[in-house]
């Protein structure tokens, strides 16, 4: 008889870093809403001492997020940028920094207003190609930075040859995982060293809690961003990590959903004649269809049209005349949200940026939730009849 060594991802999602509590059997792990511990004595304790260092709670979920990635060690932060810039505060002046052009608005602030007047250079690239990702790396390259898919263009980049052309050249590969969510892409096992999350996003899931994660293999950057974590307080409070450990056990169901609405809804404005472009990697002519259906298990929630005339005045109306889609930024949660990119997630972008890479004043992106896909269609159909 084969014994199985590793459980299936559901089973990691529900039990993985959590156990009974010793004193009542509580299932759920306690929200140990504490700022300090009591000590034995000035040199024992029992493995914490200050909540900004550690806490029980968070070590149940790092523990829990790390296990969905096979990752050895899972660092929490209080969002997603605060995991974003404790990376970067591990870099020195004078390295550099290569990124995917199509990143986060929020992204692209951090890299370029907080970090570049402090003297670490970035550069932005086309990484889907991978002959122009050889000549962007750099002998001062120190991190390659990806999204995969990226927001809000839904391009879908390579994670195993860019790692090795990154790796060729000493630098690190963190990819922002996001968008795809533990259930759908491992970054760790396709060659990156840091697999990102706004844990704010799918992870989540209820859009009612900010968190950040990083899951890595790399002891030595799992210590500088725990560091950083002790250094900076970028600590998640207990609440929000017991918030995500509740999450992190429906994961994969609500994966499942978001993407086969996401199919159907993706299929639906792909047919329609007031829509353009629609991007999905779930479409079979879609650039990234086949390079996707290696790299995840499936698709996704999030994708992203223009209409067909690329009116921006009809793209505001449509915006503002959906009834189930509701108007905010943020995405990953069960209620679908739709956005305009051009003047809320990327408005920091300068727009000559944001054009070069395809990124129209007219796009429109969706976070397709797990409501009855019918009612989703219906509502973007009376929207679009509207313009």
């Amino acid at each position: 008889m084969q014994i199985k060594t590793k459980q299936g991802f559901g089973t990691r999602a529900i039990h993985a870093g959590q156990r009974p509590d010793p004193t009542t059997g509580a299932i759920m792990t306690p929200i140990y809403q504490t700022s300090t511990y009591v000590q034995e004595a000035p040199t024992v304790h029992k493995g914490y001492e200050y909540s900004r260092v550690s806490n029980p709670t968070r070590t149940a979920l790092e523990a829990n997020l790390a296990a969905l990635e096979d990752a050895a060690h899972g660092i929490c932060f209080a969002s997603g940028v605060a995991a974003t810039d404790a990376i970067i505060k591990s870099l020195r002046p004078g390295q550099h920094v290569l990124a995917m052009d199509d990143l986060y608005g929020g992204t692209v602030r951090l890299f370029r207003q907080v970090f570049e007047p402090f003297g670490i250079r970035f550069s932005f690239a086309d990484l889907t190609d991978l002959e122009a990702a050889e000549r962007a790396v750099t002998d001062d390259t120190a991190l390659m930075w990806l999204e995969t898919p990226t927001n809000p263009l839904m391009r879908v980049v390579d994670i195993a040859a860019l790692s090795e052309i990154a790796h060729a050249k000493g630098a690190v590969v963190a990819v922002d995982n996001t968008f795809a969510s533990p259930y759908l892409q491992q970054p760790l096992a396709l060659g990156a060293d840091l697999s990102v999350h706004s844990s704010t996003k799918y992870l989540g899931g209820h859009s009612d809690v900010i968190g950040g994660a990083v899951l890595t293999n790399d002891d030595e950057w799992a210590e500088k961003l725990r560091f950083q974590v002790k250094a900076t307080g970028a600590a998640p409070a207990p609440m929000d990590c017991f918030l995500l450990l509740r999450s992190t056990k429906t994961l994969h169901l609500r994966m499942e959903r978001h993407c086969e609405n996401a199919r159907h809804v993706a299929a639906f404005l792909d047919e329609h004649p007031k829509v353009g472009r629609v991007h999905y990697p779930g479409l079979p002519d879609d650039p990234g269809h086949e390079l996707a259906s290696r790299q995840m298990r499936d698709f996704g929630g999030m994708m992203s049209f223009s209409l067909a005339d690329d009116d921006i005045d009809k793209a505001m109306h449509v915006l503002s005349s959906t009834e189930i889609f509701s108007l905010a930024e943020s995405l990953g949660g069960v209620e679908s949200l739709i956005e305009h990119p051009a003047s809320m997630t990327h408005a920091s972008v300068p727009r000559e940026d944001r054009i070069r890479v395809g990124l129209e004043d007219s796009l429109i992106r969706l976070s397709v939730g797990v409501e009855d896909v019918v009612d989703l269609i219906d509502d973007l159909d009376q929207a679009l009849a509207s313009v």
